[in-house]
């Protein structure tokens, strides 16, 4: 008995550290998820444990998509990518069970308060760095201050992160105490933060966070709140692009790819866009088993030279349900999707309500910027959306 709980403590120290490490560094946050699942492999008591994950639907769905992965490598003719995909994608079958299995709703706080630590220390630099206090590193410039990892990854972190925060000031936050004070300096820092980095997903899931936050504060008057989210958005959205240079071109850049797509297909939109025109001729080729796990560089190097040799050929089309259904078909992207079915569906029989709200943003917010990269691809963004899953979507009163 003692030796079992000093396990579980150990667990829970670790997944504190592993909540801070996660938007700070590849290879901390890759240490300490060896110790989980080591320690987590060889401590035994198998049978409860398979138990216990396979008594979560969301888990079942997770395990299968993964397994689907494995199954497309008997129709794939890229062996190398095939298994480089696999590797990228062990956090469901692995990872996100084990997770998922030594989670505790007593520490959620301590989780999320390391995470949210993190996420200050990172943005305070980001600071540093565009006032040029600090000089530029790692992936930071002063004009794109995200010093840890791409604007690509950031953005998305900082708006869950600002969820999180704004999650706490609104509902959890009633007293004008220091706190309150700290909370609300935080999530306005965060906020203009999200705006002078230039990660476009990432401020579309802000203006995402802002319409949740409000129709959850407001849940019982529907319309007051689609008022509240009208004028909030667009007040933040003009104030953004009078004040924020890099907000401003970003925007400008977007819109203006999007009118030029004919004449020039080689821009950053124009890219995704044709990457998800070709991609879609190659997908209604094999519609229900896809091309093959591995077979999505070689597949599309071929579509693209056909149609559009013009453009950069990609061994991602940045969108993840492009990808998968490419990849798997209709097959792949069902079991894909019911991982966000039984979360969104979890979350809105919780009793608890925290559990519950934030359960249902993360999901959305997800779906949403997968629209626009392979985010659960990703190091930093498919590690966050694992770790908090694994909590979020517990059972805690039947385990």
């Amino acid at each position: 008995m003692t030796s079992k709980l000093n396990l579980n403590q150990l667990y829970q120290y670790l997944l504190i550290i592993l909540a801070f490490f996660m938007p700070l560094t590849v290879f901390g946050s890759n240490v300490i998820i060896v110790f989980i699942v080591f320690l987590w492999l060889f401590s035994g008591n198998y049978k409860s444990k398979f138990s216990h994950i396979f008594g979560s639907q969301i888990m079942i769905a997770s395990i299968i998509f993964y397994c689907i992965h494995i199954l497309g490598m008997m129709w794939t003719t890229d062996i190398a990518w095939g298994l480089e995909i696999l590797h990228k994608m062990w956090y469901f079958i692995l990872l996100f069970p084990i997770l998922f299995n030594i989670v505790k709703i007593s520490h959620i706080k301590y989780y999320i308060s390391a995470f949210l630590m993190a996420i200050s220390l990172t943005e305070v630099l980001s600071y540093l760095v565009w006032f040029e206090v600090i000089p530029p590193f790692k992936n930071a410039t002063v004009s794109n201050p995200t010093p840890f990892m791409s604007h690509i990854s950031y953005n998305p972190i900082l708006a869950f992160a600002i969820y999180l925060v704004g999650y706490e000031l609104f509902f959890n936050l009633k007293e004008k105490n220091i706190t309150r004070y700290v909370y609300s300096f935080f999530m306005v820092s965060m906020s203009i933060n999200m705006f002078i980095t230039g990660g476009r997903a990432g401020q579309v899931m802000f203006f995402a966070v802002v319409t949740i936050l409000i129709f959850q504060y407001f849940r019982t008057q529907k319309i007051k709140g689609l008022l509240v989210v009208c004028i909030v958005t667009t007040s933040i959205f003009f104030a953004a692009y009078q004040t924020s240079t890099i907000f401003n071109k970003r925007v400008n850049a977007a819109l203006d790819n999007i009118q030029t797509y004919d004449s020039n297909k080689n821009t950053p939109v124009g890219q995704r866009i044709t990457w998800a025109v070709n991609s879609w001729e190659v997908i209604m080729q094999n519609p229900i088993l896809g091309i093959g796990t591995g077979d999505f560089p070689t597949e599309y190097t071929k579509i693209n030279k056909l149609n559009t040799p013009q453009v950069v050929s990609t061994r991602n089309p940045h969108n993840m349900y492009i990808l998968i259904l490419m990849q798997l078909g209709l097959t792949g992207l069902v079991s894909f999707l019911l991982i966000f079915y039984y979360q969104i569906k979890f979350a809105i029989n919780s009793k608890s309500q925290f559990l519950g709200d934030v359960g249902i943003a993360l999901p959305l917010l997800f779906l949403l910027i997968m629209f626009s990269e392979s985010y659960l691809l990703g190091h930093y963004t498919s590690l966050l959306f694992i770790f908090f899953s694994s909590f979020l979507c517990k059972d805690f009163e039947k385990s």
